[in-house]
């Protein structure tokens, strides 16, 4: 794709799953891949992969849920990579329960990692953007968002949170020449996910129930996103902001 050779790209929740994928992308095109996860070690296999594939790229190990270590962290990537060209916030976590059941510590814990972890993020790295007048940021959110999902509540009041600030981001920052757009993903085949259905036989019914209500039939795969990230991510959408993408099979078809 257009614009991604060389470019910097910080991909938060970039050592598993979406996020993995994602940053063996952006190696793929070109570009200088900032793989950060609280998680260093895993983070650094997957800075490795990219670089044996012979690609560019640092692992960082960076708390979201703490300011002062996302304010440095983003230092030390532009330290170590350049001026960060692209922002990609898909680090996320949830724990499945019926809102009812559950208590304040798990909400805070929730919105924590998806809701202020971006907002962090997106304060120390879209400064730059804004004084450099160029960027792109790319938030991947969820279909939970769009249409709800029983069991995920406070999760999706984070990710429905996220789309309409990225929206409004979207709206501030257009005139420095800065996109802001939004990835859904549907049930993705991810860590995240197999936490959400658990083990045993009710984890293989969801996931077979799943597969039969998506139209092609099968959950997402990591694999799945990274496309619709990457192109977001590109000179090709260059003209695009303030949009909302799913990638669920068909799953969910939101106008």
């Amino acid at each position: 794709m257009r614009g991604l050779k060389d470019k910097v790209v910080l991909v938060t929740g970039g050592a598993g799953g979406i996020g993995a994928a994602t940053c063996k992308r952006f190696g793929e095109e070109g570009a200088a891949v900032a793989v950060v996860d609280i998680n260093l070690g895993a983070a650094q296999a997957v800075a490795a992969e990219i670089v044996a594939a012979g690609g560019k790229a640092q692992a960082f190990a960076v708390d979201l849920t703490n300011q002062e270590q996302v304010i440095a962290g983003v230092a030390a990537v532009e330290a170590a990579l350049g001026p960060i060209g692209v922002l990609v916030n898909n680090a996320g976590w949830d724990r499945a329960g019926n809102f009812l059941k559950t208590d304040k510590a798990l909400w805070e814990q929730i919105v924590a990692i998806n809701l202020y972890g971006s907002l962090y993020m997106h304060h120390a790295v879209v400064k730059g953007m804004s004084e450099r007048g160029a960027g792109r940021v790319v938030n991947v959110a969820s279909d939970a968002a769009r249409v709800g999902s029983t069991g995920e509540a406070v999760y999706a009041l984070c990710k429905g949170g996220m789309i309409a600030f990225s929206k409004t981001l979207a709206r501030e920052l257009a005139r420095k020449q800065i996109n802001v757009n939004v990835v859904c993903p549907g049930p993705t085949d991810t860590a995240l996910f197999a936490d959400f259905a658990g083990e045993g036989e009710n984890a293989d019914k969801l996931r077979q129930g799943l597969a039969r209500a998506i139209p092609f039939g099968r959950l997402g795969q990591p694999a799945d996103l990274p496309g619709a990230i990457a192109f977001l991510a590109s000179d090709d959408a260059a003209f695009i902001t303030g949009q909302v993408i799913s990638v669920s099979g068909g799953l969910t078809m939101v106008g």
